[in-house]
């Protein structure tokens, strides 16, 4: 079943419009930074952690300053193209990311942070097994870490996961149905946190 969210009411248009104006003028692009740092930087901080998010999340939108000429207008929404710099900037710092998932599996639950960039966690505790999923997420091979989580934390759509990482909406698919199975294998089959995402597909 495909994730799906409701249609954007003219936000991607005017995105495309202000990389385009950005790059006639470059103060435009200012439009994308206060549209989309606070969900990239929530998005980074629940992979990485909120010591590394105010970091990266400035590298992202440095980074898509930088490559705003290449952004094709015709894909229109830029959260994917966000979505995907961010993810690559993740996968540089992935042996971070495997540390905070090993250190959150090492966390008594009642001792996680309740925050938003505890977001992955914070599904978890309820059941107490926020250990158990931070070790799961930090066993699964990178491709499909960074599938789930573009569609559990980013709330990105199969075709924009596709578009984020560069890979076919049937590959979105695969991985994400693999990395389900794993997870379900490894924690039981029946966590809150798999019920809970598996409710939003």
């Amino acid at each position: 079943m495909a994730h799906h969210r409701p249609p954007d009411s003219g936000g991607d248009a005017s995105d495309a419009e202000a990389i385009v104006r950005s790059r006639r003028e470059p103060a435009a692009f200012a439009e994308i930074f206060h549209r989309h740092f606070a969900a990239i930087h929530g998005y980074v901080a629940r992979r990485l952690g909120s010591d590394a998010a105010d970091d990266i999340a400035a590298e992202v939108f440095l980074a898509a300053f930088r490559k705003r000429g290449r952004f094709d207008p015709a894909r229109g929404s830029v959260r994917p193209w966000l979505y995907g710099i961010a993810t690559r900037l993740i996968g540089t710092h992935r042996r971070a990311e495997g540390r905070r998932y090993r250190a959150l599996a090492r966390t008594p639950a009642d001792s996680v942070q309740d925050g938003h960039e505890d977001l992955v966690a914070a599904r978890v505790t309820a059941g107490g097994a926020g250990q158990d999923l931070a070790d799961a997420l930090a066993r699964l091979p990178r491709g499909d870490r960074d599938v789930l989580l573009l569609v559990a934390l980013a709330d990105l759509t199969y075709e924009e996961v596709g578009q984020a990482l560069g890979i076919k909406t049937g590959t979105v698919g695969s991985r994400l149905n693999r990395a389900r199975r794993r997870l379900r294998e490894a924690l039981g089959g029946n966590h809150p946190a798999l019920i809970a995402e598996e409710a939003t597909a």
